[in-house]
């Protein structure tokens, strides 16, 4: 009884240190096993990791292209169209070698794989002024440089802009109207611009009356009247004061019908120029041609080359208002409209030969024009 009692103490002795060992042993174990399944850290890379840089060189070569740049852009004339064909070199200062290309039907250029640093490109093309520029490329940069601008080498038009047609020909007719030969004589009905627009009907009025009216057109008739007088010319005038004022109004009505319907009246009815344009260039042959042709043939409004109906009507209108008030025994003659006519035209001829040859340098208030040299 007493034994049986021992042994139940010493199982109940050894249960708590059982339980114990067990809690343990169950702690325990969890920690060996996640000790082994964490990898063992290296101090050094791997043989393994360091023979697949060596072996992949496209990562060496992706690390450099990041470093090179590319330079874009396109070429255009003073207008915005693109040029194609154009020859664009590039290069570095200090070095010799340049790259070279051209653009295509859109005017684009393209360099690419370029190390950075500051860069020079020029841009030629025919017929252009060549035109160049520095430009700074930065690593991996895609640089687009502003459109590039070509223009004409040589220029010889005069560019006016935001000026209309008809104050353009205002301005000629300023210039014009201060065309005097030697400083004194009138000669507003020549123009020595090569390119002129054509008169508007108020400008070719306001020449007319200009010449008709001017100072020395006034005792120029007065001078032609006293010499008139003097030789007994129209003796139906009679002499003195009363004799001199008849040729004096005969003469001027003349020179006033004949510049208002051919100068004014008529051009601007048929649209037509009535200046003489100044050639100033080519033969002496050629020169002359123009000259005398020129009282038969004229520049209409249009630009065209057309018969001078202005210049012819206006010296047969001449001729038919000198028969109007011709003395007595000349007046109503068709002799004398048509003598009077013919006169007038060659007069122009005449005229026109010593305008192409002779008054241009004797006019110094002409205004210079490039295309207009004799």
């Amino acid at each position: 009884m007493n034994g049986d009692c021992t042994r139940n103490r010493q199982i109940d002795s050894l249960v708590p240190g059982l339980a114990i060992g067990l809690l343990l042993l169950g702690l325990v174990l969890p920690a060996v096993a996640w000790s082994q399944q964490m990898p063992v850290e290296q101090s050094g890379p791997s043989p393994s990791s360091a023979s697949t840089q060596a072996a992949d060189p496209a990562n060496a070569q992706q690390g450099e292209s990041h470093s090179l740049g590319t330079i874009r852009g396109k070429v255009v004339d003073q207008s915005g169209t693109a040029i194609s064909a154009a020859r664009v070199a590039l290069s570095r200062e200090g070095q010799a070698q340049e790259l070279q290309t051209q653009t295509d039907d859109d005017g684009l250029f393209l360099f690419a794989n370029l190390a950075p640093g500051l860069l020079q490109l020029t841009f030629t093309s025919e017929g252009l002024t060549g035109q160049a520029m520095y430009e700074t490329l930065k690593a991996g940069q895609v640089l687009t440089v502003p459109d590039v601008v070509l223009i004409v080498a040589t220029q010889v038009t005069e560019v006016r802009v935001g000026v209309t047609p008809a104050e353009e020909a205002e301005d000629e007719v300023k210039a014009e109207e201060k065309q005097r030969i030697f400083g004194m004589i009138p000669n507003f009905f020549v123009t020595y611009d090569p390119h002129p627009v054509p008169l508007t009907p108020k400008l070719k009025f306001r020449l007319a009356w200009k010449s008709s009216v001017d100072p020395f057109t006034l005792l120029a008739i007065g001078a032609v009247a006293g010499v008139e007088q003097a030789g007994n010319q129209w003796p139906g005038y009679g002499q003195g004061a009363q004799g001199y004022a008849k040729r004096y109004g005969a003469s001027y009505a003349d020179v006033f019908g004949g510049t208002f319907v051919g100068g004014a009246v008529l051009p601007s009815l048929l649209k037509q120029d009535p200046r003489y344009f100044y050639q100033g260039s080519g033969s002496k042959k050629s020169r002359l041609l123009h000259a005398l042709g020129s009282s038969v043939i004229c520049k209409g409004d249009n630009g065209k080359v057309e018969p001078n109906y202005s210049n012819i009507g206006g010296a047969f209108a001449a001729g038919g208002l000198a028969s109007l008030y011709a003395p007595p025994g000349r007046r109503g003659g068709a002799h004398l409209v048509v003598s009077t006519a013919l006169i007038r035209i060659g007069e122009t001829a005449v005229a026109s030969v010593f305008q192409e040859f002779f008054i241009r340098k004797a006019t110094p208030s002409v205004r210079n024009h490039a295309q207009a040299q004799p």
